[in-house]
């Protein structure tokens, strides 16, 4: 199959699957943090759309224990940043329908929580088509580190994607069921 037909298929499943409220667990993510002696960091996060796996309660907590949120916003050229955000303050909604914070703070996240259509075991990643993800770690890994975790339903991975040479990997998946 090619990226065109796994993203119809796996869109097609998480809209079936999702009202079946599969969630993550906030502890694992915590507990990772906690085994990567990561604290008071910036996470980047991501607000859910198109049946999109939650991270709303993990992002909350997150902030209650001293990380700084952000959340991207859509610029020109699909280029994307990320902007500082807490759950205190508003958001604007974007030309895809995405909530996007109204804050004017630029920040560099050391942690994406990145959402995903598909995954692979190789941790390759596969989401919408527009490469805002793939683009925002090409300009800003060279500058530092960033751990790169694509968020999903265990039922978005498949045996291989197809990738090109734009296409960044993930350093970790975590899903309802494990962590990868």
């Amino acid at each position: 199959m090619n990226k065109v037909e796994i993203r119809k298929k796996i869109l097609l499943l998480r809209k079936k699957n999702y009202f079946k409220n599969l969630s993550i667990d906030t502890n694992k993510i915590l507990r990772f943090l906690e085994r990567k002696k990561i604290k008071n960091k910036i996470i980047g996060g991501y607000y859910p759309y198109n049946y999109e796996i939650d991270v709303l309660n993990i992002l909350k907590k997150l902030e209650k224990k001293g990380f700084i949120i952000s959340l991207p916003k859509i610029g020109n050229n699909n280029k994307m940043n990320f902007y500082q955000w807490s759950f205190k303050n508003p958001l604007s909604i974007n030309v895809y329908g995405i909530p996007e914070p109204v804050s004017k703070k630029k920040v560099n996240p050391e942690i994406l929580l990145i959402p995903l259509v598909a995954f692979d075991s190789k941790l390759n990643r596969l989401g919408y088509g527009g490469g805002y993800y793939d683009r925002y770690i090409s300009a800003y890994q060279h500058n530092k580190e960033i751990i790169k975790v694509g968020v999903g339903f265990s039922f978005q991975k498949i045996d291989k994607l197809p990738i090109n040479k734009y296409d960044k990997k993930l350093d970790y998946v975590i899903t309802e069921k494990n962590f990868i």
